[in-house]
C-alpha cells in the first residue's frame, strides 16, 4: 500500500497499472497511462521524486481517491 507522498515515478506506475491504467505511452511531451477513455499525463523523468502536490494532481486526474491509492 503506497503512502500518500513524494513518489518515485516507477512506482507511480507500478501503482497505476494495479489500478487498471496501461502504459506508459510515448505522446508529445509527456507519456501518459490509459484506463478506458481517461488519460493520465507521467512526470518526466528526472533525480528527484514526485511531490505530494504533484501526486494529489495525477491521482485527481485519473480519478482516484487518497483512500483508495493507499489501499492499493
Amino acid at each position: 500500500m503506497p503512502p500518500f507522498g513524494p513518489i518515485k515515478r516507477n512506482d507511480l506506475i507500478f501503482y497505476l497499472r494495479r489500478a487498471g491504467y496501461s502504459g506508459p505511452h510515448a505522446g508529445g511531451d509527456h507519456e501518459y497511462m490509459m484506463k478506458g477513455l481517461r488519460k493520465v499525463y507521467l512526470p518526466n523523468p528526472h533525480r528527484g521524486d514526485a511531490s505530494k502536490a504533484l501526486l494529489g494532481r495525477i491521482l485527481r486526474k485519473a480519478g482516484i481517491s487518497r483512500a483508495e491509492w493507499e489501499n492499493l
